[in-house]
């Protein structure tokens, strides 16, 4: 494993010891995966001390819906409203790093002034660069993640030349628009983007070669948890795809998790985290036996 350690502000992430787990926060109405559960914040707050507790290395809150086919039109008044109570509770609450996942600064900078302390960009700057600046200018780390088109149009017949090259040329591409913005490497972390703008085997592909993006130097962050392409695999007896919530898409989503841990990805995005965690701890030490 690379030594990639992230030490900024009062945390320490240190990616070359073992694989780290994000926790997913969705403080939304039309989330795919848990349809609104946690868009009250006192109900997101339980939810983030849940994961905490079962051993979240980062939780990850949104106040946007980015599902396939979502209009991603949410105005950034309300993405603030959803987010900013949660994370200035959740901040008191838990001692481990809050994201702040979104890609309009105004949301960006009122969460770190409550105490978010990682920038989840699913744009990877290219929907408002400021969002950049302000990573630059709070020294704090940032994701950047590669999607083909928007949240509302990604899943429409999505086609590459080539895969895998294609995503690693926006990604390192990506990285220098944010070094040009004042951002250190050293703070940058990579997500292919499992699901956004891409079909079943591309995704598959994605799992199978994450090693082939270990030579831009950053980590490599991986976010499949409850996907369709899992629910699609898993389809029922009459060939419909799997909710969600069903049990067999967790354990689908572990057996996703596995391999990509033992093909290089040092953080993985998941709604289930305690199930995640024991996963890690038998892959990383089967892959560092």
């Amino acid at each position: 494993m690379d030594t990639y350690k992230f030490s900024w502000r009062n945390y320490c992430l240190d990616l070359s010891s073992r694989t780290h787990v994000m926790g997913i926060l969705n403080v939304t109405p039309d989330s795919f995966s848990d349809g609104g559960k946690y868009f009250s914040s006192e109900r997101a707050i339980v939810q983030g001390e849940k994961l905490a507790e079962e051993g979240a290395d980062i939780i990850d809150v949104g106040g946007e819906s980015t599902r396939p086919f979502s209009d991603h039109q949410v105005s950034a008044e309300e993405e603030t409203r959803r987010v900013v109570p949660v994370i200035e509770k959740l901040v008191k609450q838990v001692n481990i790093p809050i994201s702040i996942d979104s890609s309009k600064s105004i949301v960006v900078k009122r969460a770190i002034d409550v105490g978010a302390s990682i920038i989840n960009d699913i744009s990877a700057l290219t929907f408002d660069s400021e969002v950049g600046k302000l990573a630059a200018e709070y020294d704090i780390p940032i994701i950047l993640m590669h999607m083909k088109g928007n949240p509302k149009i990604m899943q429409i017949s999505p086609s590459y030349e080539d895969l895998i090259s294609e995503i690693k040329g926006f990604l390192k591409d990506r990285i220098l628009a944010a070094e040009n913005l004042g951002i250190s490497k050293s703070r940058i972390i990579i997500d292919p983007g499992i699901g956004f703008g891409k079909t079943a085997q591309h995704n598959l592909s994605i799992i199978k070669n994450i090693s082939m993006f270990e030579d831009l130097y950053v980590p490599i962050l991986i976010g499949p948890s409850r996907k369709w392409f899992i629910r699609h695999i898993l389809k029922d007896k009459e060939g419909k795809d799997l909710a969600a919530y069903m049990p067999e898409v967790s354990i689908g989503t572990q057996a996703v998790i596995s391999s990509a841990v033992l093909n290089g990805a040092h953080i993985v995005r998941v709604h289930d985290v305690k199930e995640t965690v024991a996963t890690i701890k038998i892959i990383d030490s089967i892959k560092n036996a």
